[in-house]
């Protein structure tokens, strides 16, 4: 079987991805936000004062990007890591007022994204596309023999 780059899934699905981030990034720019410290966010609001190893595993991204990632925000006044009470050696990442105050216009751009890239799409053609990138994703955790 031979390669073929626009029926390769995933060659789409990096394309659809980076055309996601282009189209968020132009909408939290204004906010002073990023789309690499967005997804820290999004699991952040729901519910901070997280470990750093624990949204490691939430975003399922390396150790080092989300030490980077979390050096980032702290620096942008977005976090504040504060010691573990129950273990000196962890810390636990707490959102600022400040990146609280942009939960509602930060979700507001990327709800406005996901609207506008689906828009040419039914509303079950929609439910069908997230629920068959759901199961992209756990048959990918499945498989990874990484994790």
């Amino acid at each position: 079987m031979a390669f073929v780059r626009n029926e390769s899934a995933g060659y789409l699905i990096n394309q659809l991805a980076r055309l996601f981030a282009r189209n968020l990034q132009e909408k939290i720019k204004p906010l002073g936000l990023t789309t690499g410290t967005f997804p820290a966010l999004l699991v952040l609001w729901e519910g901070d004062g997280l470990t750093q190893r624990t949204l490691t595993k939430q975003l399922d991204i390396e150790q080092p990007t989300m030490a980077n990632t979390l050096s980032r925000m702290e620096r942008d006044g977005l976090i504040v890591r504060k010691k573990d009470a129950a273990d000196a050696r962890s810390q636990r990442i707490y959102l600022t007022d400040h990146a609280r105050a942009l939960q509602k216009d930060a979700l507001e751009a990327a709800l406005a994204v996901n609207l506008q890239a689906l828009s040419g799409l039914s509303d079950t053609d929609r439910k069908a596309f997230i629920r068959v990138m759901r199961r992209l994703i756990d048959h990918m955790h499945c498989t990874d023999t990484d994790h």
